[in-house]
């Protein structure tokens, strides 16, 4: 993990480089992303369960998983693009764009679109990542176009 950390500060100086693959960071450690859904901030939570590096774009991570709302539990796939990269010298920010179709239910599934964030601090003493924070926000639309949700979810 360490070296994909030192590989991804390193490529922010080299415009055309390729990207490390940092699909590991969309899994979370196993762990589900938590957050709110709707107006009344209802409780949702999204696993992703599989996560891998596009091989023809390595800005982009093609994953799968499920979401739980109440007790509607529904398969998704999608996708996670980066748009953008900063760091400093203990601190990188990664941003993009994310999309994720939930497998047709009825009127409880649709898709979530929205940004992520991904922040993390190096510590060059021990040479590991420390504090990595992923927010992802955006709209969860029902297919049938009767449900449009402000959503907002982050890693625990």
């Amino acid at each position: 993990m360490k070296k994909l950390i030192l590989l991804f500060t390193l490529i922010s100086g080299l415009a055309f480089a390729q990207m490390p693959n940092i699909s590991n960071v969309w899994l979370n450690g196993s762990r589900p992303y938590s957050g709110t859904i709707g107006n009344s901030g209802e409780n949702i939570r999204l696993k992703i369960n599989i996560s891998e590096q596009n091989k023809k774009d390595d800005q982009q991570y093609f994953v799968s998983g499920y979401s739980l709302v109440d007790k509607n539990y529904t398969k998704f796939e999608g996708t996670f693009t980066i748009t953008k990269y900063k760091d400093s010298r203990k601190k990188g920010v990664v941003y993009g764009d994310y999309e994720l179709a939930e497998e047709d239910k009825g009127k409880h599934s649709g898709t979530f679109r929205g940004k992520f964030t991904y922040t993390f601090h190096w510590n060059p003493k021990t040479e590991q990542v420390e504090g990595q924070s992923i927010e992802l926000t955006g709209n969860w639309k029902s297919y049938d176009g009767t449900m449009d949700f402000k959503t907002y979810m982050k890693n625990q």
